[in-house]
């Protein structure tokens, strides 16, 4: 597709920085062009951070950093009026969510009610000041990082503010020869200011509309409904995948086909993204959890009970 090639720029790019995270940058890169969210969750010190910082170096984005800390406001967040008395009026000085790449650094580490601030702006595209609504400039992408729920210090994130993520992804750890190829880019001060853009926020735009174009058969839809529905369904599940998380689930697969240069979904398109969409989506019972069976057994079953697709696709 004529895509490719400038898809094939961006990875690259963040390549250039980013050691051995080639499918977290096609999935993170996936999430912005369906227009959705990232939570990456993970230890202090594997490269979130500098994931957010490349991607947005790559597409010439407004890069904003809010740094979440167990004082943090609201207001902190999405901006604050403060009286002029010059002016005699209220003035709107913006917070940092108002920008087109926002990195929500250690998101567990605030509280809930800071937590909830991003509510609006992830879901809505805006912000409520005043009783006035302000529309966050498009294209706008979170990437929230986390440290592990078991971490001293941490608030596990609501039910409602996890649905807003589209995909929740994890970095993990180097292998040996990476790590040590951190260590040679960084005798050589190879660093995420040597970076440029490689493509225009016009052209991320067009990409994300060409990613709404993608083909998704009766069949493929019938497919994503029927994983989700098994979810609730599942005895060792308390609470499964709402119709958002369907949604959601067909859109990423609508982008990662795009990123693949198709113009349609395929099977293994779902298969291979639904862990990444349902997985924090779902709550197990108690019992489940002291059984030991975990989120990704119940969705490994979930994707051999369900009958995959054979429809051929023709366009």
């Amino acid at each position: 597709m004529e895509h490719s090639k400038t898809i094939e720029k961006i990875l690259n790019n963040i390549e250039n920085v980013m050691i051995g995270k080639r499918e977290i940058a096609e999935l993170s890169v996936t999430a912005l062009f369906a227009g959705g969210h990232v939570l990456l969750e993970d230890v202090p010190g594997v490269g979130k951070t500098m994931m957010v910082r490349s991607l947005a170096k790559s597409v010439n984005a407004t890069f904003k950093r809010i740094q979440f800390t167990p004082d943090l406001l609201p207001s902190d967040v999405v901006g604050v009026s403060i009286y002029n008395p010059k002016e005699m009026a209220f003035e709107f000085r913006p917070g940092p969510i108002l920008g087109n790449i926002i990195l929500a650094d250690e998101i567990n580490r605030t509280s809930p009610k800071t937590q909830a601030a991003l509510l609006e702006a992830m879901e809505e595209a805006s912000i409520t000041i005043d009783g006035r609504t302000i529309q966050i400039e498009q294209p706008f992408f979170v990437m929230a990082t986390q440290n592990p729920i078991e971490y001293e210090g941490t608030y596990a994130l609501p039910e409602a503010q996890l649905d807003r993520f589209l995909l929740k992804l994890k970095m993990g750890y180097p292998t040996e020869a990476e790590e040590i190829e951190v260590l040679h880019r960084a005798e050589k001060e190879v660093s995420i200011e040597t970076l440029n853009s490689v493509i225009t926020l016009a052209e991320l735009l067009e990409l994300q509309q060409a990613v709404k174009e993608v083909f998704v058969s009766d069949a493929m839809k019938a497919y994503i409904v029927s994983c989700a529905r098994e979810t609730r369904e599942n005895p060792s599940v308390y609470l499964g995948v709402s119709p958002r998380g369907s949604l959601a689930l067909m859109k990423v697969c609508q982008a990662y086909a795009l990123l693949n240069g198709r113009a349609y979904v395929v099977p293994d398109d779902v298969q291979y993204l639904l862990p990444f969409v349902f997985g924090h989506r779902m709550i197990l019972h108690p019992e489940a959890k002291y059984e030991g069976i975990t989120t990704e057994e119940v969705i490994e079953r979930i994707l051999i009970k369900v009958p995959v697709p054979v429809e051929q696709v023709s366009l």
